[in-house]
């Protein structure tokens, strides 16, 4: 658990200066993809382990929810001509998962929901500031019907 906080850490900082300012298209559409990609990978691995009925739900809504939001922005790519590549994982998001896969049972668990709680302050960051300061509209429509979704899975992890 030690060595989670200084990747939760640098993952903050380093997500912080690209929403702070403006993002160009295909910028946002390969973030949320990455934002996506992680929010499966580390789940599905989770569900692979976890006896936690909890954690199982919300593992199973997250696949869900980002297969969900993965679809939406590629849908909004196409009409605003952004040709996504296929999603890539950031180092950051790689180390993360790379600690869930060398962590067992109850202390997966406990690392997952830190990193979930992380992942989804970035991606509401991401898409708020897409769907506010964004040049391209489809994308920006997507990304404020996204944003109260990550929201919501912000309050069920506090809740949890």
């Amino acid at each position: 658990m030690m060595r989670l906080m200084p990747i939760v850490a640098a993952a903050t900082l380093i997500a912080a200066p690209a929403v702070a300012q403006q993002m160009a298209p295909d910028a946002y559409v390969a973030a949320a993809g990455a934002s996506d990609l992680y929010e499966k990978t580390s789940s599905q691995l989770v569900l692979g382990s976890t006896k936690d009925a909890k954690v199982r739900t919300f593992a199973q809504g997250m696949i869900r929810d980002h297969n969900k939001s993965t679809a939406m922005v590629k849908a909004a790519a196409a009409k605003s001509g952004v040709k996504p590549k296929p999603p890539v994982l950031t180092p950051e998001q790689s180390e993360m998962v790379a600690q869930l896969r060398a962590q067992k049972g109850a202390e997966r668990d406990a690392t997952y929901l830190t990193q979930q709680r992380t992942a989804h302050q970035q991606a509401l960051a991401l898409h708020q500031g897409y769907a506010s300061d964004g040049t391209a509209a489809p994308l920006k429509t997507a990304a404020g019907q996204i944003a109260p979704v990550v929201q919501h899975h912000i309050d069920m992890l506090n809740g949890m």
